[in-house]
């Protein structure tokens, strides 16, 4: 439990740990139909098929962006890691639909707190991929970022390591 959290706070080693803000199954970003994130034009990361449809932080920080259509959302971890969550592809054709958005931009959050609601059947119905993309956003701000889990995660695994 401690490790977890000094890993969070950067524990004085440069690396910053992100925590999976979903529960499923995780796959390589090259996994990903969408090229945009599949290429990493918005940067590195994993994506991660759902189980379940919550989202919550997966770090200390400030929601930059909520998207109105409840689709995505991006935090800035106290230690300026820019995380962008997707819940699945081409989704904000749903205008919300679907969605539960429980916070706004500007509002301060910690790990593991509930962001986003979703209904993966109701998407899925209508012919979306629920996968969601992880991405840490300024990647080219860091030495390294390091997507580390494939597999099975919970909501708070370790997913990816970010180098100072």
């Amino acid at each position: 439990m401690f490790e977890k959290i000094k890993n969070m706070l950067g524990g004085g080693n440069g690396v910053f740990v992100i925590l999976s803000p979903i529960a499923g199954e995780a796959v390589p970003m090259s996994e990903v139909s969408d090229p945009t994130f599949r290429d990493g034009m918005l940067g590195a990361g994993v994506a991660i098929k759902p189980s379940s449809g919550r989202v919550v932080s997966p770090v200390d920080g400030t929601l930059s962006v909520v998207f109105q259509t409840g689709h995505a959302v991006a935090i800035t971890s106290k230690d300026g890691v820019e995380v962008l969550i997707h819940v699945g592809i081409d989704t904000v054709k749903l205008k919300g639909e679907h969605f539960n958005v429980h916070v706004k931009t500007g509002d301060k959050v910690k790990a593991g707190d509930l962001l986003i609601e979703f209904d993966i059947e109701g998407i899925e119905s209508g012919g979306y991929d629920t996968v969601t993309p992880v991405v840490i956003a300024n990647t080219g701000s860091w030495k390294l970022v390091e997507p580390k889990t494939e597999g099975k995660v919970a909501e708070l695994d370790e997913i990816i390591n970010v180098h100072k």
